[in-house]
């Protein structure tokens, strides 16, 4: 699985932290998103996908690689 974030998209709601705290997390200053480990493993795969699919803006976009 690969991760990739679209700050630009952010609309600082959160989602991503909520769902997955160990990949996502937030500028401090202005909420924006952060990717912190852009190859997730497998423990932290299903919580990756339900933060991508939360998110409103559609920001995070993942990759399922073979």
């Amino acid at each position: 699985m690969k991760v990739t974030v679209d700050q630009d998209r952010c609309v600082s709601s959160g989602e991503c932290v909520l769902n997955a705290g160990e990949v996502f997390d937030q500028r401090d200053d202005d909420g924006v998103v952060e990717l912190l480990i852009p190859e997730p493993g497998p423990e932290h795969r299903e919580q990756t996908r339900k933060a991508a699919a939360a998110c409103p803006a559609l920001a995070i976009h993942v990759e399922e690689q073979a």
